[in-house]
């Protein structure tokens, strides 16, 4: 009789819930079943982040509202609290999810300073930082 296959990992779990479904190998979709057949409530938590991920890559934004109320009905308390971050700037939350703008060229920007400023914390004076941050580019 074999033993029953070592538990996931947190990381690995993760991961399989978080990647697109069709980028799972036959290995790892029988673990995430076994998980979520096992487990009513990660079962629960695979399909808000499953229909949050389709909003995401649909621009479903206006979803989102009746998505909160859903997650509010389960209790999954790690949801909620996120459900308690988007409410507290709902409007940007419903554009970022509707809209077709994105601020990922900022954001490149800014780790691009921001990357330099950390490796070189206590370790050099403000005109090293500047004259890094203006020969990186």
């Amino acid at each position: 009789m074999l033993p029953p296959p070592p538990a996931p990992t947190v990381r690995q779990a993760t991961g399989w819930f978080l990647r697109h479904p069709d980028t799972l190998d036959t290995e790892e979709r029988q673990h995430l079943q076994t998980l979520t057949t096992t487990c009513p409530a990660l079962a629960a938590l695979r399909e808000h982040v499953h229909v949050f991920a389709q909003m995401m890559l649909r621009l479903g934004g206006d979803g989102l509202e009746q998505w909160m109320k859903r997650v509010q009905a389960d209790d999954l308390p790690e949801l909620h609290s996120f459900v308690t971050g988007l409410r507290r700037d709902f409007d940007a939350a419903r554009a970022g999810l509707t809209l077709p703008h994105s601020s990922g060229k900022v954001e490149g920007r800014v780790n691009r300073i921001k990357m330099p400023k950390r490796q070189m914390y206590g370790r050099a004076n403000p005109d090293l930082l500047r004259k890094r941050v203006l020969l990186a580019d």
